[in-house]
C-alpha cells in the first residue's frame, strides 16, 4: 500500500492506495506545533480505526506548502512506518516543463495538481484548487506549466469579514438560493458564494481568452474542499475531482519510485524557508 500525504495550510489531506484504488482518505488539522510523536499517533490510530494495518504501508510520498512541518512529518514517517518518504520537489521526474522564472517557487500542491491533471485528463488544462488559498494553474499541449493566479480562498475572506469589522459575525459558508438577502448573515453568505462563483467563472473566461484556447478543447478542472459547492453550477463545464492531489501524488511516486532514497541527514539540513534555514524540530 502507498501512503500519500498533502500538507496544506489548514488541513493535511492524506490517503492510502492499494494498487490503483484509493481505499480510504482522511483529513487532519495542520498544527505546526505538533511533534512527530503526536502526528505519529494520529496517523497510526486513524489507519487502525479504518482497519488498515500500518505495517501494510510499503511506501510514502509527501507534498507540503508548510515548511515548518517538513522536518516533523518525515521524522514521523521514519519513526512510525520505518520508511524514507519521497518528498515532492522540482528535482523529481514530473513529466512537466515548469516555465516559472524560478521553478522552485511553485508550490508543491500546484505541481501535484498539474501532474495529476496531465496524466488523468491530457494536455491543455486549467486547474482551479479551492483551498485556504485559491489557485488557478495552466498546462498547455506541450506539457508546459505556464503559471497562473493565486488569491485568498473563500474561508480566508469569510474570516476577514469577521476579524476586520466590528459587527459582522462568524458565518457558515453555504450556497444561498438567491442573491438578495434580508438579514446580515444571509447577505454575507450570498456575497461570499456568488462573489466567488462569479469570480471563478470570470477568471476562467479570461484565461481562455488570453491563451486563445477553445473551451471544448480544454480540460477545466476543480479540486479542493469547496470545489463542488463553487463550480457545480458554473457556466463552464468543470471536471470536479476532489482527490486530484492525492491521485497526482500517486502518479509522481510511480514516476520516481526507482530513485535512491533520500539522505535524511542532508534533508534535515536543507533550507525550506525563503527567510532562512529551518532547524530540525524536536522529535
Amino acid at each position: 500500500m502507498l501512503l500519500v500525504i498533502d500538507v496544506g495550510n489548514t488541513s493535511i489531506t492524506w490517503g492510502v492506495f492499494k494498487g490503483e484504488e484509493l481505499v480510504n482518505d482522511f483529513r487532519t488539522s495542520t498544527v505546526k506545533t505538533r511533534t512527530s510523536d503526536e502526528y505519529g499517533l494520529i496517523f497510526i490510530n486513524t489507519l487502525r480505526h479504518a482497519n488498515i494495518d500500518p505495517q501494510d504501508i510499503e511506501d510514502v510520498i509527501i507534498s507540503s506548502v508548510v515548511p515548518n512541518l517538513m522536518h516533523t512529518l518525515p521524522s514521523m514517517i521514519i519513526k512510525y512506518f520505518n520508511k524514507s518518504p519521497m518528498v515532492v520537489s522540482t528535482d523529481l521526474d514530473l513529466g512537466l516543463n515548469i516555465k516559472y522564472e524560478n521553478p522552485k517557487q511553485v508550490g508543491a500542491d500546484r505541481i501535484v495538481n498539474a501532474v495529476g491533471a496531465l496524466e488523468l485528463y491530457g494536455e491543455q488544462s486549467i486547474i482551479v484548487d479551492i483551498g485556504t488559498a485559491m489557485t488557478f494553474c495552466v498546462v498547455d499541449k506541450e506539457k508546459n506549466y505556464l503559471g497562473g493566479l493565486i488569491m485568498p480562498g473563500i474561508g480566508i475572506s469569510a474570516e476577514a469579514l469577521f476579524m476586520m469589522t466590528s459587527k459582522l459575525p462568524k458565518i457558515e459558508i453555504i450556497a444561498p438560493e438567491k442573491v438578495i438577502q434580508s438579514d446580515t448573515v444571509g447577505a454575507m453568505q450570498a456575497g461570499l458564494y456568488y462573489g466567488y462563483t462569479e469570480m471563478i467563472d470570470g477568471i476562467v473566461t479570461k484565461l481562455l481568452k488570453e491563451l486563445n484556447w477553445k473551451e471544448e478543447d480544454t480540460n477545466i478542472i476543480s479540486t479542493g474542499g469547496f470545489s463542488t459547492m463553487l463550480t457545480k453550477d458554473s457556466k463552464h463545464n468543470f471536471i470536479i475531482n476532489k482527490f486530484l492531489t492525492l491521485e497526482g501524488l500517486k502518479i509522481i511516486y510511480e514516476k520516481n519510485n526507482k530513485i535512491d532514497v533520500i539522505d535524511w541527514e542532508w534533508f534535515f539540513a536543507k533550507d525550506f524557508s525563503p527567510h532562512g534555514r529551518l532547524h530540525r524540530h524536536s522529535l
